[in-house]
């Protein structure tokens, strides 16, 4: 199958992930994706469905290698798709585990709502096969964890007592509420991507990537997109595998990757 771009880090396919998948028949250490969930946006006209997309995602991940299957729910009549949950738990019948459930924070909402509190976030389920086999946990100023800090008075009696306590900020594991600024050349600095309807941050892709994979490892996302996968995982050392769709995106992911990158050696 020839691809529809190809350098030494990056290789994107154009076409349907459930028939290009088969005929690749690769295992990866990482699946980065968040698919076209419900009918919340309209990605050049095409359809898609997940049936049968669980297993198919299984297969080609390798034994302690993860999947970060990014998704949320469109509201219709009053009452949320739960698309997310049901999603999950066909994961887990294919044979993952799921190992966390994240949040993927926004800065913002594109649509105010009349009836509930704006919707700012989307589900993250972090999917391993079998035991996990890395972990690299990023290390940022957090209170998440954070040792508590107890502020002390004198009595009149001439004891000591606490009378308040608070968190102090410290260097440690990020909790799995990931906050990200959304919106235009937030999501991205590069201006191409805001062609596509629904981009996620390059800051997420790189954030994930950095944390379930390894230098050299190969990296899947089969709803590549604007290709924000594969760039971040090129700047991260790691070789990738896109597949998309919508030719127009595969154009836009294209010429993202071709661009040389600085690579972050961490």
């Amino acid at each position: 199958m020839k691809p529809y771009y190809q350098d030494k880090w990056v290789t994107i396919y154009h076409g349907d992930c459930r028939e290009i998948l088969p005929q690749l028949d690769v295992k990866v250490d990482l699946v980065l994706t968040s698919p076209p969930y419900d009918d919340l946006r309209d990605y050049g006209g095409q359809g898609w469905h997940f049936d049968g997309m669980a297993p198919t995602i299984f297969n080609c991940v390798k034994d302690g290698g993860y999947c970060i299957w990014i998704i949320g729910d469109q509201t219709i009549n009053g009452g949320e798709t739960l698309s997310s949950f049901n999603q999950a738990i066909e994961f887990c019948a294919a044979g993952f585990k799921l190992h966390d459930t994240m949040i993927y924070l926004k800065d913002g909402f594109a649509f105010p709502e009349a009836t509930r509190y704006q919707p700012v976030f989307e589900y993250m389920f972090v999917l391993v096969r079998g035991k996990p086999s890395y972990f690299n946990p990023i290390k940022r100023k957090t209170v998440y964890g954070a040792i508590t800090e107890l502020e002390h008075e004198r009595q009149k009696d001439g004891s000591i007592s606490a009378v308040n306590m608070r968190y102090r900020l410290e260097t440690g594991n990020v909790g799995n509420v990931w906050l990200y600024g959304t919106g235009y050349l937030k999501t991205s600095k590069n201006p191409d991507v805001f062609k596509h309807p629904c981009a996620f941050p390059e800051q997420l892709a790189s954030d994930h990537i950095y944390s379930w994979s390894n230098h050299n490892n190969l990296i899947l996302d089969p709803f590549l997109g604007s290709g924000t996968t594969c760039y971040c995982a090129k700047k991260l050392n790691r070789y990738s595998i896109g597949i998309e769709i919508e030719e127009k995106y595969c154009e836009i992911a294209a010429k993202r990757c071709s661009q040389e990158v600085m690579e972050l050696n961490v």
